[in-house]
């Protein structure tokens, strides 16, 4: 009895140190289903300076980038690769249709944002495929983006070129 009232009366840090987790259950957080109203899942995928936009629903395994097919957008066959990736790492390649819209950098920066906007999508639609994908890193945003230009400097970093005369 008196072990309880000290505990709960304890103040400061190194009194605290013995209560642990003994009162409180942490348990892993539950991810749901999200869909709109046409069952289909939703997200963003960010790269560089390109967003994606992604919808993926059931399907055949179509994959549209802004209205063309994904051969005809992507014509690298390494980009190709890189887009499917998550449907071949969980293989869903024949199960979704996918429908993107992305704007902004390059096509490898564009392969990149869609690419990780499918996987949140895929997660988005079936939630158990997040520990199937984190661990090959398609759910992290690459944060690396162009370093601005400096005033006084020719590009980001490089000086103007020296003159002695």
């Amino acid at each position: 009895m008196t072990d309880v009232t000290q505990e709960t009366t304890a103040t400061g840090f190194d009194a605290l140190k013995g209560l642990g987790t003994a009162g409180a259950v942490e348990s892993a957080p539950e991810y749901v289903q999200k869909l709109d109203a046409q069952g289909r899942a939703y997200s963003t995928g960010k790269r560089k300076n390109a967003i994606a936009r992604v919808w993926v629903k059931p399907g055949t395994g179509k994959i549209t980038v802004n209205g063309k097919a994904l051969e005809q957008y992507f014509a690298r066959p390494v980009l190709q690769m890189m887009v499917a990736q998550p449907l071949e790492v969980t293989d869903r390649t024949t199960q979704f249709d996918v429908v993107c819209t992305v704007e902004g950098s390059g096509l490898s920066g564009q392969a990149g944002a869609i690419r990780h906007g499918l996987s949140h999508a895929l997660t988005h639609y079936e939630p158990g495929l997040r520990p199937v994908l984190k661990p090959h890193g398609f759910l992290t945003r690459d944060s690396r983006v162009v370093e601005r230009k400096k005033y006084g400097r020719a590009k980001a970093r490089r000086s103007f070129q020296f003159s002695k005369r």
